[in-house]
């Protein structure tokens, strides 16, 4: 019994030591590029590189924050308003949509969520054409509303998908004990339906968010003016004609993924459940 517990306890180490590797090797180009951001130019180039900056550069942050066609306070609310419509349209059309399709017998059921995914493996540069045009005949075109309702074509498949497999799995009883209780069909989709599957509708919150917090393509299609574009097109601001501004580059990189990183920390729990449970139900 002993020999066993010491085999399973060398188990354990071995297996701890390997995940502490293996994280060091994901988290080394996150570290590279906070490191990256903190040196001066002349040093990015040094070779042998060195791991940790030789003179500490808050040049390159402190470019973010400059007034003129590009700041960052301006770009990260343009990023927050676009990220942030877009995830509202997303939860908003593919709750019921996914509800109808988990719960309801129709003609052409397939057919629909075949459309879904046929949705999401289209690229960006098929759609950005037809976007164009449709954004410019609604004027919608070089206003939030054009990057905002682009990338709510993004989270909106993704997220029916998901949340079909959630509403899949409610019992059929439990819905019509709501009906007994008083409840209409809107009523307890509401109340009883929406409360059980919340982990599948934050982990589509999360990333439609996400999505539209990361888009580059939309962003710089369809919103020409410096001031309304989001954080993403600020990329371009730093890479000039005769080369490209590593640490002003490197700088920008890590203020962008903050969001992202707090994203991930707090919400992990709803992440974690959200997607093993909808990969196991329906």
């Amino acid at each position: 019994m002993g020999d066993e517990k010491r085999i399973i306890g060398g188990k354990n180490v071995i297996l701890c030591i390997a995940s502490l590797l293996v994280l060091c090797v994901l988290l080394f180009p996150l570290f590279w590029i906070i490191v990256t951001s903190l040196k001066t130019e002349q040093e990015i180039f040094q070779v042998p590189p060195t791991l940790f900056p030789h003179v500490l550069n808050t040049k390159s942050y402190a470019a973010q924050v400059e007034t003129g066609d590009f700041n960052m306070f301006r770009s990260f609310g343009n990023s927050l308003l676009i990220a942030a419509g877009a995830m509202v349209i997303s939860v908003i059309l593919a709750v019921p949509a996914s509800y109808g399709i988990a719960k309801y017998r129709f003609r052409g059921k397939k057919v629909v969520l075949l459309g879904f995914l046929v949705t999401q493996m289209l690229p960006v540069s098929v759609l950005l054409t037809p976007m164009f045009i449709m954004f410019k005949n609604i004027h919608a075109y070089n206003t939030p509303v054009a990057a905002i309702l682009a990338d709510a074509t993004i989270g909106i498949p993704f997220s029916v998908l998901i949340l079909k497999n959630y509403f899949a799995s409610i019992p059929k009883e439990l819905e019509e004990a709501a009906y007994i209780d008083g409840c209409n069909r809107f009523t307890a989709f509401i109340r009883v339906l929406i409360p059980i599957a919340k982990p599948g509708v934050m982990v589509c919150s999360i990333f439609s968010f996400l999505y539209a917090w990361g888009d580059l393509a939309y962003g710089m299609t369809f919103i020409i003016d410096q001031q309304k574009r989001p954080i993403t097109a600020g990329i371009f601001n730093f890479m000039g004609q005769y080369g490209t501004k590593w640490s002003y580059l490197t700088a920008f990189a890590v203020v962008t993924i903050i969001p992202v990183a707090l994203i991930f920390i707090f919400m992990q729990k709803y992440i974690i459940s959200g997607m093993t449970s909808g990969a196991v139900k329906g």
